[in-house]
């Protein structure tokens, strides 16, 4: 399947019944732009950038509690000013209208349980959750903690958290404790939300003492809320606290407190190469916009829709997901392994729960390939209208492949964003053809470019993904700098002025995008993004291993292949006893889908002068780049460290692909020990 051959266009009735649609009419009655191309209609969005936010605040009837001066004082990165004066609040949004509605959420979990709630009974548990929570002293900028897997419980404790003005985040219960501790010792928590287990594979894990552990690990916490995931019982050593009923019992009025357009809503974490994860904090406006924006207009979420991703709430799709509150859909979520009982577990959601937009991983579409699977000869897949993919680039064979063996009417929207600010930079319209390989456009108001090495914009050429226009999306901050400086370095350092977000982009001539991952070298794995940090952490903290070296290199097929090159103490060779304690640290601190696919010895990690892992340079030789452009040898401490990278480079088409979340993929020769 050769890179942008026509799939698939979209029928007359979808595009003029599009929301999209109905926004462009109403541009053109207010005088603005009377357009019905959407290069055009894209263009306008970033050369008029504070008057097209002001349109999507108009269109979408945004409700503040006072007016806004401007949409756009400063229009500037960093430190852009937003709707300067407006007050709103998130949860306000989210919770407004839905009475109605018998089934607002669903919740189906991985053994089939299902269990629902209604519009009205979402606002009640919001409304009491608040109460409790305000009633044990948390208020406007407190920050409230959530231990849990993908279940109504989180949804309700986020929306409490924020009707009050409080600030959320959440982990899944799969990571490791070190790996949670990372996160929330640095915001300091009064409340943490915590679940005595999860289910996952078909077994039953039991975190009471995790919890424990968390609890200990955060002396800012003044409270405790248990949600029994499993029926286990109490968790040990916990001290004040209540039971998730007792959180949410009786009838109290919903409040919601009128704050900033920058206000905090959550903080959620992108791993760098170094140091402790990064929390991000994004504004209650400027996601309000933003996941208005991208779920109505460029995925036509509305209403009608029953809206599930598969996601943990240790991952952004959570917070988008979530986001589907916002234009009156029906959430379905789901807890537990996409591939148990059996590989179709995912797609057998679509027909059991109606599903008119169903969104996963191309990892778990890769698999499904792999698992040969027919979803459309086996399933009633009449209900779907939109199918999303996200997390690492869908392949033009995966593109063919839903059109061949799920729905040949399906609009599939593959789309690329990041935590950083919890959306989509390019994504779908339901205006335009999708082609293999090619993501349908850039978004509405995100001026996104590649750039080449000297910071020019080119087209039909690989760039780095930069974005010229800020985005109200765009971070607020990073929690605990001070002084902006690592918010700085971390997007602006290589193109000052511009937002540059570490991923390889193609713009092509026609308008669509092609991904080719990350230019960085953090971990995306089955959906959980990870810092390699955090793995040489759990890694180097053995006492066998000297130092380490992890990168996940893409495979052709769309999967990934993730090995960890370790150098040991003096003396000591890699045997299966060994492997198995490492891959057992890295499942239990860090996170199961991190475990590696192959470890490997080696005499010496090859580093820059200034003893910077050689992580990226070591991923592109693995993928196949020539060596040559890809890294310079008198920068490295020893090159001949390199030599051994190289020697497995030349035998890749024999490296095994990964194989689960469990990383439980065969294993290559333990040694290279030639350098």
């Amino acid at each position: 399947m050769e890179e942008g051959e026509l799939l698939w266009e979209p029928t007359k009735p979808l595009i003029e019944g599009s929301q999209l649609s109905r926004y462009a009419a109403w541009l053109g009655a207010e005088g603005l732009v009377d357009t019905r191309d959407y290069s055009a209609l894209w263009r306008w969005s970033v050369e008029e950038v504070g008057t097209f936010w002001e349109t999507i605040w108009r269109y979408f009837q945004v409700r503040s509690w006072s007016p806004y001066r401007n949409p756009l004082a400063q229009r500037r990165m960093p430190g852009a000013v937003w709707f300067e004066g407006a007050q709103v609040n998130y949860a306000a949004h989210a919770l407004g209208g839905l009475e109605g509605n018998p089934e607002q959420l669903v919740a189906v979990a991985e053994d089939g349980t299902r269990r629902t709630l209604s519009g009205s009974e979402l606002r009640r548990q919001v409304a009491c959750l608040a109460a409790t929570l305000r009633g044990v002293g948390v208020g406007a900028g407190d920050r409230v903690a959530a231990y849990l897997p993908n279940v109504p419980e989180a949804v309700v404790g986020f929306l409490a958290a924020a009707s009050l003005g409080a600030i959320w985040s959440s982990c899944s219960p799969d990571f490791g404790e070190q790996a949670v501790l990372d996160r929330f010792q640095q915001i300091e928590p009064k409340v943490l939300l915590a679940c005595d287990g999860y289910r996952y594979g078909g077994r039953e894990f039991d975190r009471r003492e995790a919890v424990a552990n968390l609890v200990r690990g955060l002396p800012s916490l003044i409270h405790v809320v248990l949600v029994p995931t499993l029926g286990l019982g109490q968790v040990p050593e916990v001290g004040a606290g209540s039971t998730w009923a007792a959180a949410v019992a009786g009838e109290k009025e919903l409040q919601f407190l009128p704050v900033s357009f920058d206000h905090p809503l959550w903080v959620v974490y992108s791993s760098g190469t170094t140091g402790l994860p990064k929390p991000i904090v994004h504004g209650h406006g400027g996601i309000l916009l933003e996941h208005l924006k991208a779920l109505a207009l460029h995925a036509d979420v509305g209403p009608e829709s029953r809206f599930f991703w598969f996601t943990t709430t240790g991952w952004m799709m959570w917070n988008y997901l979530v986001s589907g509150l916002l234009v009156g859909a029906t959430l379905v979520l789901y807890d537990g392994s996409p591939a148990h009982p059996g590989p179709d577990r995912l797609w057998q959601l679509i027909q059991g729960e109606r599903l008119s937009h169903f969104g996963t991983s191309a990892g778990h579409i890769a698999a499904s390939m792999k698992a040969g699977l027919r979803p459309r000869e086996e399933l009633q897949l009449e209900t779907l209208r939109f199918l999303g993919s996200t997390g690492s680039p869908l392949s033009p064979e995966a593109f063919a492949w839903v059109y061949r063996e799920v729905s040949s009417t399906v609009w599939l929207s593959s789309l690329s964003g990041g935590t950083d600010v919890c959306t989509a930079f390019v994504l779908g319209s339901p205006w335009l053809p999708v082609r293999a390989g090619v993501i349908q456009c850039r978004g509405l108001g995100a001026a996104v470019q590649a750039f080449d090495a000297d910071g020019r914009p080119v087209v039909d050429q690989v760039g780095e993904l930069v974005v010229t226009e800020p985005m109200p999306s765009m971070p607020v901050r990073l929690w605990g700098d001070v002084d902006g400086s690592r918010y700085r370095d971390s997007y602006f350092s290589v193109f000052p002025g511009i937002w540059r977000h570490g991923d390889w982009v193609k713009v092509r001539s026609d308008g669509g995008v092609v991904m080719y991952g990350r230019s960085d070298s953090t971990i995306n794995r089955h959906g959980v993004r990870m810092g390699t940090a955090e793995i040489y952490r759990a890694v180097e903290d053995l006492p066998e291993v000297r130092d380490s070296l992890v990168v996940d290199v893409p495979l052709p097929e769309g999967d990934s292949y993730m090995p960890l090159f370790v150098v040991l103490a003096p003396g000591l060779t890699l045997d299966e006893e060994l492997q198995a304690r490492i891959k057992d640290r890295v499942r239990r601190q860090v996170s199961p889908r991190h475990v590696p696919d192959a470890i490997l010895q080696v005499a010496e990690i090859p580093k820059t002068r200034s003893g910077k892992k050689l992580e990226v340079p070591v991923k592109r030789i693995l993928a196949g780049e020539d060596p040559v452009g890809t890294v310079s040898l008198e920068a490295l401490q020893n090159p001949r460290s390199l030599d051994p990278f190289l020697e497995l480079a030349r035998g890749r088409a024999e490296a095994p692909a990964a194989e689960g979340a469990e990383g439980s993929g065969p294993v290559n020769s333990p040694i290279i020990d030639r350098a």
